[in-house]
């Protein structure tokens, strides 16, 4: 069939985690973001737990779908083309995506896009119709409960460049475990905002990882966050023995404005490095309201432009799959084959994967 290069109408699947989502647009609009989450099942282990996120999947995709497709207004058989999530994410998750998009794009027989994550939250910036197209070359910080990058984005079909990442744990586990060690529930992000509100981002001098002149050589744009983890241990612990309470709102606003500092720093000194006077936010933690406050005040002084998605777009979430999709066939990227697997590990410089080099741009 012949597929609209121009205005391409796409159905995308991301279950790299806990959350199905099913994204449906046409071109750079957004027409349905459905997104069912299964976060409260994980809530009481304190954590996600691969297995439950897989079973999960699998009971929500098809209502979600059905949903999605009810709220766009178009029928399966309308779709230009299907996306999926290859990775990273918990392989089982990312398997049960997989499936379905396979036997979709095979029983639509329409082309199928398997793309990558991580890039799928640059992507989602370009579906906020209330923006500027993206200008090229953009730095782009993604902070999410699994990963924490910072990218050089030359162009987001071709070129994505990984600056540094995460060398333990992501900005959003280290916010899960600091919860759970100050007694509050998971997820641990919202609790710890919400904590910080009445605390002192001041009052505990926190460590700020690989941030010391040691490290600018071998990790200059790299991100540590246990040995804060364990900075905030040893705090609470001390409290503890000597029969204080701890002060949970100077703790929460303190940890956070470490984590803050370090993410904003290291991103606006990329920009500086390379001359790029842009910056995009990407991944859940972006909900983080001290985050956005700091980015935006310190890109402003530093004349750095700052793009922040929808709130609604920086969780994971098929509109960005479907959104980096149809960015790929617009610019005539052929479809990929049906031989690719789940990668929980995939680099963001594979921005598509199982790219059929044989074939045109679609079918």
């Amino acid at each position: 069939m012949h597929v609209n290069r121009d205005e391409p109408l796409v159905l995308g699947i991301e279950t790299s985690c806990d959350e199905t989502g099913i994204g449906i647009v046409r071109g750079r609009t957004l027409l349905s973001n459905t997104i069912a989450s299964s976060m409260e099942e994980h809530a009481r282990y304190g954590g996600v737990v691969p297995e439950v996120a897989a079973r999960a999947h699998l009971e929500a995709l098809q209502p979600a779908i059905a949903a999605a497709l009810a709220e766009a207004s178009v029928s399966l058989d309308e779709l230009d083309a299907v996306a999926v999530t290859s990775g990273p994410g918990l392989a089982g998750a990312l398997m049960v995506g997989i499936g379905a998009a396979k036997a979709l794009a095979v029983s639509l027989d329409r082309p199928l896009y398997a793309v990558n994550h991580l890039v799928g939250h640059i992507a989602a910036d370009i579906l906020d119709a209330d923006a500027p197209p993206i200008e090229y070359p953009t730095v782009a910080l993604l902070v999410s409960g699994g990963h924490t990058s910072l990218l050089l984005v030359r162009d987001l079909t071709t070129d994505v460049e990984l600056l540094g990442e995460t060398v333990d744990d992501a900005a959003g586990e280290a916010f899960d475990k600091v919860a759970r060690l100050l007694g509050l529930p998971y997820p641990g992000g919202p609790e710890i905002d919400r904590a910080a509100r009445d605390g002192d981002p001041t009052a505990i001098p926190f460590p700020r990882g690989l941030s010391r002149a040691s490290d600018m050589d071998k990790h200059r744009y790299d991100f540590s966050f246990s040995g804060l983890k364990t900075a905030v241990a040893r705090f609470t612990e001390q409290q503890q023995a000597a029969g204080v309470e701890v002060p949970v709102a100077d703790v929460a606003a303190s940890f956070r404005e470490a984590v803050v500092d370090v993410l904003i720093t290291k991103a606006l000194d990329a920009c500086a490095r390379f001359d790029v006077p842009r910056l995009l936010l990407g991944g859940g933690v972006i909900a983080n309201r001290r985050l956005r406050e700091v980015a935006t005040l310190r890109a402003d002084a530093a004349g750095v432009a700052l793009r922040i998605p929808p709130l609604s777009l920086c969780t994971d979430n098929g509109a960005m799959i479907a959104g980096l999709a149809a960015e790929l066939i617009r610019s005539g990227r052929p479809a990929s084959t049906l031989g690719f697997g789940a990668d929980s590990t995939l680099p963001v410089t594979e921005i598509q994967v199982a790219e059929d080099l044989d074939a045109g741009g679609g079918r």
